[in-house]
């Protein structure tokens, strides 16, 4: 129940019940949720209004009912994180040589024509077929990334939690809004890359190079309080 006051007497207004209704089934999955905010006027017991007062109330009822959209969406949007809900393990007998194709579409915004889906692959020392590939969006927690040249791959959203990169090639990368959250990236090497948005929670970032990295302030900050990051990548990342 949303309830808002002005100058008027409460008698000569009322919400409607608001009503945020979220179903959740735990055989799908799915949630839903429905949201109602409507005026309620009487014209038999409400005396008439000023056109000032009808206005100031609807920018009120406006605003209210937007507060209580906000909060719906956001009660009903999953957690993103190590916790987050992730679809079931793909079935497809080839899933983890499709990262050797990459996504076609939307490397910036992580869209893709069809889900990536190499968690629990390995790669290790891949050198050739990674390359250049665009892994939007692309499912690699748990997956295996040693020694693989990844230099100019585009990851824009990829969900790389508990994944293992050490010794991995990022040079001239793009690794946007990347989730390497508790990730082995132990002498990974960044140089002249994108690391915008990438969070590096409990990473491992031992010996890890940053040369010419591309990083937002606050996502530097954030970055910086990774206490396994050497002395060397601190000065080079200009950590405080």
């Amino acid at each position: 129940m949303a309830t808002i006051s002005n100058s008027m007497p409460i008698s000569q207004k009322r919400f409607s019940s608001a009503t945020i209704t979220r179903r959740n089934s735990s055989s799908t999955k799915h949630h839903h949720s429905s949201l109602k905010c409507s005026y309620v006027s009487r014209s038999d017991e409400d005396p008439p209004q000023t056109k000032e007062n009808q206005s100031q109330f609807k920018q009120l009822r406006s605003v209210a009912c937007g507060v209580l959209a906000v909060w719906a969406v956001t009660a009903a949007s999953p957690v993103l994180g190590a916790n987050t809900r992730l679809p079931p393990l793909s079935t497809e007998p080839n899933r983890c040589e499709r990262a050797f194709v990459g996504n076609t579409i939307g490397q910036a915004n992580g869209v893709y024509d069809k889900p990536l889906d190499l968690r629990f692959c390995d790669y290790t020392n891949e050198k050739s077929n990674l390359k250049g590939k665009s892994l939007a969006a692309a499912l690699m927690s748990d997956a295996k990334f040693d020694g693989a040249d990844m230099t100019e791959v585009v990851m824009s959203k990829a969900f790389a939690v508990g994944a293992s990169f050490k010794g991995t090639d990022f040079s001239n990368a793009v690794l946007d809004r990347v989730n390497f959250e508790k990730a082995n990236l132990q002498g990974a090497l960044f140089k002249n890359t994108v690391l915008s948005g990438s969070t590096f929670g409990e990473a491992q970032l031992q010996d890890a190079v940053f040369e010419d990295t591309i990083i937002g302030y606050i996502d530097l900050r954030k970055l910086c309080t990774n206490t396994t990051i050497s002395e060397d990548g601190r000065a080079t990342l200009g950590c405080r």
